[in-house]
């Protein structure tokens, strides 16, 4: 048993990563870290610029991308597809176990799409349907426009992650959103 094991089995806590990288996956070293406790995991675009420019690992598939003519953001979103598919995988034990209460990983819609709504939904769409996973979040932000894109996603059945919430106000009104959206 770890701290980890303990913190969830004593207080009922499921720790996260926040951060992914490749190798994470390729290695080995993200099942170790399940196996030390580790219950779900989050990305942004920030981790994956990291993962990306400080590591060889991404390589082989960009060249693909390349050479297939994708652009820059095609080929990103390939790279960060690829990474979440295979954390979704190393997790997915932890979500059966469960029985979905964990395991889960999260992957963020670009950040321009912050206030747009409808750019968020057809992003959320997008994810949800290239992935297809039991365990993923989509991660919209709490702005205004996440507030829609919230509502409308979760009616649909998508799993959302909020993200950006700085204010009782706003997190009552993402409340809000996402009670609306089960009712639809």
């Amino acid at each position: 048993m770890t701290r980890l094991h303990d913190l969830f089995d004593q207080q009922q806590q499921s720790p996260w990563l926040d951060n992914l990288r490749r190798d994470w996956i390729t290695s080995g070293e993200l099942a170790n870290w399940v196996g030390q406790g580790v219950r779900g995991l989050t990305s942004n675009p920030t981790i994956f610029q990291n993962a990306i420019g400080t590591s060889d690992a991404y390589d082989e598939e960009l060249a693909t991308f390349v050479e297939a003519g994708d652009s820059v953001e095609e080929a990103y979103w390939g790279l960060v597809k690829t990474d979440i598919r295979g954390a979704l995988g190393v997790l997915a034990g932890v979500h059966a176990e469960s029985n979905g209460e964990d395991g889960y990983v999260s992957v963020e819609v670009a950040p321009a799409l912050a206030h747009d709504a409808e750019g968020t939904i057809a992003a959320a769409r997008e994810l949800d349907g290239d992935i297809a996973a039991p365990n993923l979040y989509i991660k919209i932000p709490g702005t205004e426009a996440g507030l829609g894109a919230i509502q409308q996603v979760t009616s649909e059945g998508i799993s959302v992650n909020v993200t950006l919430l700085f204010s009782l106000e706003r997190y009552a009104a993402v409340i809000e959103a996402y009670l609306s959206g089960l009712e639809a």
